[in-house]
């Protein structure tokens, strides 16, 4: 999507002061308009709110274009106030796809949910996490007993999933992470990298006494028995970035950081 010479710009910021203060500033400078009929999405805040925005404005694939006024940034640019129309003429795009999470709870419920960062499964009480893993149809980890496991787009991949030290994953490179979360045993099981196209479904095991929860982004299910996640390539969800700044130059980067 190639944006327009003069494009309508929504505003939006994060709760905190300092990002409701930057949208007076830039609202100010440059006008705004509601994101349904936006151009492009101006997102003031930190890497949660640019994700929030990218959910909320999924149906229409707007692009997002964030500004650091939050307190992590990894996936905003730089906060200035001169300039925007053309920051936002040279930016760069990162075309992003999410994942879709399917979970079934112990009662037989469905539930299905998208994300962007990465689809997580997260044990609920003391007792470790039991997990059966298999890709593709094919059972390739008979039990896992860990904290959690996780699946994570190469967006994802410097989120959490680096934190759990997990891949960092470029964004060209149409792969996924499957990263363990404090795994137990097999203790030395340090993950996988799959293609983008591959399907995991995790079945939990013992899951009455090891009640485990799925998350994918900020939608919590509690209690589920399986969860199957595929890549959603028919979703194109795209980021802009400062020139110079891209988010494959992000990543590189990260990857040379001690």
């Amino acid at each position: 999507m190639t944006l327009p010479p003069f494009p309508r710009i929504a505003v939006c910021a994060s709760e905190r002061p300092e990002a409701e203060v930057a949208r007076e500033r830039l609202t100010a400078l440059y006008g705004s308009v509601p994101e349904e009929v936006a151009d492009v999405i101006v997102a003031l805040g930190g890497d949660g709110f640019r994700l929030e925005m990218l959910h909320a404005n999924m149906a229409r694939r707007i692009p997002v274009y964030g500004m650091n006024r939050g307190s992590v940034g990894f996936l905003m640019n730089d906060y200035e106030e001169e300039g925007l129309i053309e920051r936002l003429a040279a930016a760069g795009k990162a075309v992003i796809h999410p994942l879709q999470m399917d979970a079934w709870t112990d009662a037989g419920q469905a539930q299905s949910g998208l994300a962007i960062n990465e689809v997580s499964l997260l044990r609920q009480t003391r007792q470790s996490a039991k997990l059966r893993i298999s890709v593709d149809g094919k059972v390739r980890l008979e039990e896992l007993s860990c904290d959690g496991c996780m699946v994570a787009t190469p967006a994802g991949s410097t989120a959490y999933n680096l934190s759990a030290h997990g891949p960092i994953i470029p964004l060209d490179a149409r792969m996924l992470a499957l990263t363990p979360i404090s795994a137990f045993r097999p203790r030395r099981w340090r993950g996988a990298l799959l293609s983008h196209r591959a399907t995991v479904e995790f079945e939990v095991l013992e899951a009455d006494k090891r009640p485990v929860s799925a998350v994918a982004d900020s939608l919590e299910i509690r209690r589920v028995v399986r969860v199957v996640i595929t890549e959603r390539r028919d979703i194109a969800l795209t980021m802009l970035f400062d020139a110079g700044r891209s988010f494959e130059e992000r990543v590189l980067a990260e990857q040379f950081t001690a």
